[in-house]
């Protein structure tokens, strides 16, 4: 499996344009032919396209520079030159694209197939017989071609997913996303065992179906770059809906609840406009279970759907998976309806 990769920088360079012809027409029984140098082929373009089948910039982590194919100077007879081809990157839909210098956003390829011109290849010089003239019968130059353009860029990558799996390292979102999709990261129970997103597709009944992604644990002080939380958040940003996950067996769920909604607040205000809905795990090693009924009551009284769940032992899936669907396809119901 590649390695993850969600940030790169590379420089890209268009082709150049082929240079235009000095030539004359040479043949039997006319000595004094006119010009007919044929113009130069233009430079490929760097084309950047977005591939679902990708979810990484690994391909950008050891290869750096990208040239696109110069055109061909033109010829004798009128004959243009060919032009380069252009140089076509696949990228992850999802994918960003910054100008390094300037930090101007040149796209956003969220699109499957979504194409950007990054670099435009140089026009072909034009051969010596454009410039002919009733008074210029014979020109003996041509134009060279332009220079392509290149610059440096930087890719950034933000996963889109329908729902992604929010909580602090250990609650069970990577249990969840192997019980639920066929999608199976590491798993152990230590924290920050996910250090990279996984995507996984969950299918329910009536062909229907939607894209979870299983995000990086946080920790207080994500929001600054502790621990994984800059990675982490930047994929927050994409997805539709968010659900925490709490570890109901823990000694303080409400409080590391609080904390992920304060990580969250702290990078991006919006992300708490995001529909969300909270899942009470681990309830498989809860005796009581009444116990959580406080809790339950105090998440919802705050607007979010509770589910009790066990992404060990299968419990409650279901339920979980028709309201997070009903979350999706229907984000402004009232949370005591999902």
């Amino acid at each position: 499996m590649a390695r993850f990769v969600d940030q790169a920088k590379i420089h890209v360079q268009a082709g150049n344009g082929g240079h235009g012809c000095v030539s004359f027409r040479r043949e039997k029984y006319v000595p004094r032919g006119g010009p007919d140098g044929g113009d130069g082929g233009d430079g490929g373009d760097v084309i950047l396209v977005a591939d679902p089948q990708l979810h990484t910039l690994y391909d950008f982590y050891h290869q750096v520079h990208f040239r696109a194919e110069n055109g061909r100077p033109g010829m004798g007879k009128k004959m243009k030159g060919r032009d380069g081809e252009d140089l076509i990157l696949k990228v992850p839909v999802g994918t960003i694209v910054k100008d390094a210098e300037t930090g101007e956003i040149l796209g956003d390829l969220v699109e499957p197939g979504q194409t950007l011109v990054v670099a435009r290849g140089g026009k072909g010089g034009r051969g010596n017989a454009r410039f002919a003239t009733p008074t210029r019968q014979a020109p003996r130059f041509a134009e060279p071609g332009k220079p392509g353009e290149e610059r440096w860029l930087v890719l950034e990558l933000k996963l889109i997913a329908d729902v992604g799996l929010v909580g602090l390292p250990n609650a069970g979102k990577s249990t969840l996303l192997s019980r639920i999709s066929a999608a199976r990261p590491k798993i152990a129970d230590y924290p920050f065992t996910t250090l990279q997103p996984n995507l996984g597709v969950v299918s329910l009944s009536d062909h229907r179906s939607f894209v979870v992604a299983d995000l990086p644990g946080l920790i207080e002080g994500a929001h600054k770059g502790v621990g994984l939380g800059l990675e982490f958040l930047r994929h927050v940003e994409r997805t539709r809906v968010l659900l925490q996950v709490l570890d109901a067996s823990g000694e303080n769920p409400l409080a590391d609840f609080e904390i992920v909604e304060k990580e969250l607040a702290h990078y991006h205000p919006e992300l708490l406009r995001k529909p969300r809905a909270v899942a009470l795990n681990k309830i498989d090693v809860i005796q009581d279970r009444s116990q959580l009924d406080p809790l339950k009551r105090e998440l919802e009284s705050r607007g979010h759907p509770v589910y009790l769940i066990s992404a060990a032992t299968g419990e409650g899936i279901k339920d979980l998976l028709e309201g997070l669907w009903r979350l999706l396809t229907n984000p402004e119901l009232d949370p005591r309806d999902l």
